[in-house]
């Protein structure tokens, strides 16, 4: 088993001696490629908020400094991922995130994950699918690895899968870190094992750094603050990642749409009409493109209006969060934290269990760091 101290897997950083982050990656697709690059960018990132390069929010966070997280495992289904090293897998087709750091060989394999339903109709035919590892082969990968937190990055719609590997960590003693749509975190069921085992959990959907769900949120919340009643509301996305050709499936999309509206409106009680749509656009790569339309009223009755156009790219904006999450998570694990740490789902997620505001947010969050 690797030590907390190995610096087997450290993205291409020199080690340092105390207590590392042990990350294990399900999913070995763009957000993947961007957390992995992401360490890589960071690692030598100052340990104090005002000498934080643009894109990170916290240099250090619950103790843990970027370059304290190692990779140390990875599970994917795709034959063009499995067995390259997770330096080499990042790079496959059809991942077409942006390339922003060099990553040196990390000595991690790309493990052949199990199939079950990580692979929707739509993308059936770009991904040359195994799968054939059964839940002891994932148990006994994370347990001989030294995998602390388990982050799953696999498609919309894969509520089978996403449990299997749920299960695994639990077996393995892992945090669990849920982020796709897939209800995990929310499950009163898998909330109370994970509780019962002593082991974080955290999610469900994970939120980008700054995206369409945080400023559509953002403007329902000020307009709300400000007496204005929300009439209709809509989010219309365009990209051309595997992610966006997943969510052509109608089934796999409904997951989306469900975690994307309580995203905009959170806990409050009276929603107004929302939408939200997603379109594959190939030659967009990485890209999103997300549209949004508030209507509403405001005094006397006057209509109110807003149109908004914004272009980010996709992956990596989401890849932030990840950082600090895994670095919360694993904070919670030294302190013997089990089940859902509301904080961090709050902070990261769209669709958490329970709905905090950033007060509440920061209080938990300092909790974890002063232990």
């Amino acid at each position: 088993m690797i030590d907390s101290t190995s610096t087997a897997a450290t993205g291409g950083v020199s080690g340092t001696a105390g207590p590392t982050v042990n990350v294990g990656i399900v999913g070995v697709g763009n957000c993947a490629s961007s957390l992995v690059q992401g360490v890589r960018f960071y690692a030598d990132a100052g340990t104090g908020e005002d000498t934080a390069p643009a894109g990170l929010t916290h240099p250090v966070l619950a103790g843990y400094a970027v370059s304290d997280i190692r990779f140390t495992s990875a599970f994917d289904v795709d034959t063009a991922k499995t067995g390259l090293d997770l330096s080499e897998a990042i790079w496959a087709e059809p991942n077409n995130s942006r390339a922003f750091a060099e990553v040196p060989h990390l000595g991690v394999p790309v493990t052949e994950g199990a199939l079950s339903d990580g692979v929707g109709r739509s993308s059936s035919e770009r991904v040359a699918a195994r799968g054939a590892a059964t839940l002891d082969d994932i148990v006994r990968r994370l347990r001989e690895s030294g995998t602390h937190v388990l982050v799953n990055f696999l498609p919309v719609g894969s509520q089978a899968a996403s449990e299997l590997y749920a299960e695994a960590a639990l077996r393995a003693g892992c945090a669990f870190l849920n982020c796709i749509p897939s209800t995990v975190a929310r499950s009163p069921r898998w909330a109370a094992a994970f509780a019962d085992a002593g082991l974080p959990l955290a999610g469900d959907d994970l939120k980008s750094q700054f995206g369409a769900t945080l400023l559509h949120r953002a403007l329902v919340d000020v307009l709300a603050r400000n007496g204005v009643r929300l009439r209709s509301t809509y989010q219309l996305l365009a990209g051309g990642n595997m992610d966006f050709l997943n969510m052509q499936d109608p089934e796999r999309m409904a997951t989306k749409k469900a975690t994307k509206t309580q995203g905009v409106y959170g806990g409050s009680g009276e929603r107004a009409p929302a939408h939200v749509g997603a379109d594959f656009v190939p030659f967009l790569g990485d890209r999103k493109v997300a549209f949004i339309r508030i209507d509403g009223e405001g005094f006397g009755g006057t209509p109110l209006e807003i149109d908004l156009r914004m272009e980010v790219d996709d992956s990596p904006s989401a890849a932030g969060n990840v950082l600090d999450a895994v670095r919360c998570l694993k904070a919670a694990l030294d302190r013997g934290i089990g089940g859902v740490v509301d904080p961090v789902a709050a902070a990261v997620m769209k669709a958490p269990p329970v709905a905090l505001d950033e007060a509440e947010v920061a209080a938990g969050l300092r909790a974890l760091s002063d232990g």
